[in-house]
């Protein structure tokens, strides 16, 4: 079959969505609730660390969120933090919603190659494998591994070159996160912007529509966009 061309996809809030639950729960460790854990577990300056590939230690990444908390943290709740947060990736990773498998199998039918570029540290992607998406894609990118985040346009250049395509034949397909929309667009990509996992804000949403080229919030509407794309 002659390929199509290829679709560029986000993970997460795009594939996947890591959500808090029973057992899998870090901010339950320490009595706080999920918005004042993601305060200091999301802190710009140390997600950038690690997604960037500077932190390779999973105990290192618990590690230094816990020195912004305004606690002390003792060595079994730095343990137990690092569990909960690798049994919410794990989790997330492996029960991927079946609509989205059956849309990425669709793609792949039609001719397209997948390629996943994710910034995303060294827990995030440490069950790729164990995942059903892992045997959809043709390829993936770890911002962790490859020293290059979102939305800079090397990233998306480095996965286009390793998937042997040009700009024009490039679609990326994400809920824009991190500039991700903006960053494929200088890079020659066309982009959808997909709600399917979650809904934006509403300023944030219409800024996003405004960049991107298209639009969805049924996942099942992409290999028709991407086949008039």
């Amino acid at each position: 079959m002659e390929t199509a061309g290829c679709c560029f996809f986000d993970l997460f809030f795009t594939l996947i969505k890591p959500e808090y639950c029973p057992d899998m729960s870090e901010n339950e460790v320490l009595g706080l609730s999920i918005e004042e854990w993601e305060s200091y577990a999301e802190d710009k300056a140390l997600y950038l660390e690690r997604a960037g590939g500077f932190v390779t230690e999973e105990s290192k990444i618990i590690e230094d969120i816990t020195m912004l908390l305004p606690m002390r943290v003792n060595p079994f709740q730095k343990k137990e933090l690092l569990r909960q947060r690798k049994a919410r990736m794990r989790h997330a990773l492996m029960n991927v919603d079946g609509r989205i498998l059956e849309m990425l199998e669709r793609l792949k039918l039609s001719g397209w190659k997948l390629c996943l570029i994710s910034n995303a540290d060294v827990i995030d992607c440490m069950y790729w494998k164990e995942s059903p998406l892992f045997s959809c894609f043709d390829k993936a990118l770890f911002s962790c591994r490859e020293r290059l985040l979102k939305p800079d346009v090397r990233i998306y250049q480095r996965a286009m070159q390793y998937m042997n395509c040009t700009p024009e034949q490039s679609i990326f397909i994400g809920d824009g996160g991190s500039d991700e929309l903006r960053g494929a667009e200088n890079a020659g990509m066309k982009t959808v912007f997909t709600e399917y996992l979650e809904r934006k804000p509403e300023e944030r949403r219409w800024e996003l529509m405004k960049e991107a080229d298209w639009h969805i919030t049924d996942i099942a509407e992409l290999p028709g966009i991407v086949s008039r794309g």
